[in-house]
C-alpha cells in the first residue's frame, strides 16, 4: 500500500456515525473498513459508499504508520488515534 493509496473514512450514518476507519478494500458499491479495535483487518466492516466521507489528504505522519505492506490492527489503531487526536480536534 503506497501513501497515495491510503485513505481514511468517517462514517456519516448508522450506529457508528462520526467514527473514523481505514479503507482496506473497495468494490463497486461497498467499502471494507477497519478501526483496529472492534473491526479488525480479519473482520472488516462492509459499508455502503454513500454512508461514508472519504478523507483523501492523509497527513504524512499518519500515512507513515500504515504505509508498509498490509497494515495490521495495531498500526491502524495508532494511525487513527494520531489522526483524530492530533489533526482533527
Amino acid at each position: 500500500m503506497e501513501n497515495s493509496d491510503i485513505k481514511l473514512a468517517r462514517s456519516k450514518s448508522g450506529h457508528d456515525k462520526g467514527k473514523y476507519y481505514v479503507i482496506l478494500n473497495e468494490d463497486q458499491e461497498s467499502v471494507y473498513l477497519a478501526d483496529g479495535i472492534s473491526r479488525t483487518v480479519n473482520r472488516p466492516k462492509r459499508k455502503n459508499r454513500k454512508h461514508i466521507q472519504v478523507i483523501r489528504n492523509v497527513p504524512k505522519e499518519v500515512s507513515e504508520l500504515i504505509a508498509e505492506g498490509t497494515p495490521g490492527d495495531l498500526e491502524i489503531k495508532r494511525a487513527l488515534k494520531l489522526y483524530v487526536n492530533g489533526f482533527v480536534c
